[in-house]
């Protein structure tokens, strides 16, 4: 029995049982995949919290009608093919044979409740019916036909569904957003479904077998893993735990770049980082003298002093010595590759020299002190980009503290409004700047959804103008016209201070492929073996 199960003859050839078993641990190896993400996500609910480590995991579990390809372009989703009945009406053509986790059919019925869930969500620190306000009517026609109907003309409505995953009705209703961290609610129709989550760890996922698409090539299993240290990332990567990796820290890019038996890729992203800052509050919370004391008065309210912490900014520096080329240094809301991008708005030159006089012009001869916050985990370098910032600041008079922390912390406070001063970053999810604009620097309204990601309520009407007349412009150069005269205005205004787009990273072991994404979402279901 041993010899026959250690050694078996094909012709001149001789198998042993330890090249047997290689075999077999190499089929189950390509059968389980696991990748390396740098941020957690705060919630399981698809519609709780826009956040980009939340959609990532969505992205596998969930669908939405429309999808995006990886150069944030429109592609059918759960909707196969869609056409205008009027210049008010939407009428779209559901597939047919979809399947959620559970076994039940994709109906019309959960996806006009998915549609109308993200309204009803509370406690959101970025709501996702900022997505779903332009419709005003939802219809089914018959089984697999919708028609939704828009206050005004609303060319934008096909970006927008991009961010509306579908939910299944029966699942769902009566659940409260906590519930999905337990599993509850987490049924899709994507190409994955739930097995397991580890809070600030990972998620297990095992593959959909009844998925309608593609089937996903190689990957039978697949985990999540949630590493924030850059080090145990890396390290993670190195030593064969994970297959691939996101956010390859900037000072081992050399390291993966010679590795012989590593893949590394990359694609400027439409995010883009920028500071922001209380335009508004006579008092600021974390604005004092040099020595530690209260200001009576914000000089954040004064244009002067936003445009000498802009001059102050050496972008160019940040991208050599923090980002290690990674970075895009700008003066617009969306790159260059995104509609939406004004060419004329050029990156603002260093000069602490004028930013200084400035300061002095705005009655600041002698600066002041401030702290400024950041996210420690959510972006490539984030909390070293911060502390950058506040020694240039320091060399113009401007005394800053920084105080770092988990973005999931840092988005509670944010949005509460308990800074002066920050660094954060947008993506442009719409694959325009219009869904930028409406998130970071328009007017707080809530009946249109502007304003989700304003935490510090910056307010010129004139923004939210140019950017309804925007958004409801259906000729595609007349809309470019306006949306590009917005990004100037909030610019000019410095209502939030643009640094860079930043270059997205993916480094995955050498047999294994990706097609980098300007949005940068990891997709297990998009890698490959060659």
């Amino acid at each position: 029995m041993f010899t026959a199960l250690t050694h078996f003859f094909r012709g001149k050839k001789i198998y042993s049982l330890a090249a047997a078993l290689l075999l077999v641990s190499s089929v189950s190896h390509a059968q389980d995949f696991k990748v390396a993400l740098s941020s957690p996500p705060t919630s399981l609910d698809p519609h709780f919290y826009n956040l980009g480590p939340n959609n990532t995991v969505a992205h596998h579990l969930f669908e939405a009608l429309v999808k995006m390809d990886a150069d944030s372009r429109p592609i059918p989703g759960l909707a196969e093919s869609w056409s205008l009945v009027n210049n008010l009406t939407w009428e779209f053509k559901l597939r047919k044979g979809v399947k959620f986790h559970d076994g039940s059919d994709l109906t019309a019925e959960d996806v006009i409740w998915s549609l109308d869930r993200p309204a009803t969500i509370v406690g959101s620190p970025s709501k996702f019916d900022v997505f779903t306000k332009a419709i005003i009517n939802k219809k089914i026609i018959d089984a697999n036909t919708i028609r939704l109907t828009t206050r005004e003309p609303y060319p934008l409505i096909l970006a927008d569904l991009t961010n509306v995953q579908i939910v299944s009705k029966k699942a769902t209703q009566g659940l409260s957003s906590d519930d999905f961290n337990s599993g509850k609610g987490v049924v899709g129709t994507g190409p994955y479904k739930f097995v397991k989550y580890l809070k600030d760890d990972r998620i297990e996922l095992e593959k959909f077998n009844a998925y309608w698409g593609k089937t996903p090539a190689n990957w039978n299993k697949v985990t999540l893993r949630f590493i924030a240290n850059d080090a145990t990332r890396i390290a993670a990567l190195l030593s064969g735990d994970v297959q691939a990796m996101a956010n390859v820290p900037t000072p081992d890019l050399a390291r993966v770049k010679n590795d012989a038996n590593l893949n590394l890729l990359s694609k400027v992203s439409h995010r883009v980082i920028y500071v922001y800052l209380d335009t508004v509050r006579d008092k600021s919370p974390f604005v004092t003298d040099k020595e530690g004391k209260a200001l009576d008065k914000n000089p954040l309210k004064e244009l002067k002093v936003r445009q000498a912490i802009s001059m102050a900014i050496n972008r160019e520096a940040i991208k050599d010595r923090i980002m290690e080329g990674l970075s895009e240094p700008t003066n617009n809301i969306v790159s260059s590759a995104i509609f939406g991008h004004n060419p004329n708005l050029k990156v603002v030159k260093f000069d602490p020299e004028a930013a200084k006089k400035l300061l002095a012009e705005a009655g600041y001869p002698n600066g002041f002190g401030i702290t400024m916050h950041t996210p420690n985990n959510r972006y490539i370098n984030d909390e070293k980009i911060t502390q950058t910032i506040a020694q240039m600041l320091a060399k113009i008079g401007i005394a800053v503290k920084v105080e770092g922390m988990p973005m999931s912390i840092y988005s509670s406070r944010g949005a509460k409004a308990e800074f002066s001063m920050g660094l954060l970053g947008w993506g442009a999810t719409t694959g325009e700047s219009s869904g930028s604009l409406r998130a970071v620097a328009a007017c707080v309204d809530p009946e249109k959804g502007y304003g989700t990601f304003n935490w510090l309520k910056y307010c010129n009407p004139k923004v939210n103008d140019m950017l309804s007349k925007a958004i409801n412009t259906v000729d595609d150069k007349a809309r470019l016209k306006l949306l590009q005269e917005t990004a100037a205005l909030v610019v000019s205004d410095a209502g939030i201070i643009p640094v860079h787009h930043q270059v997205s990273t993916w480094a995955m072991k050498k047999n294994i492929s990706y097609v980098p994404r300007t949005d940068e979402y990891t997709l297990a279901f998009q890698f490959s073996q060659k």
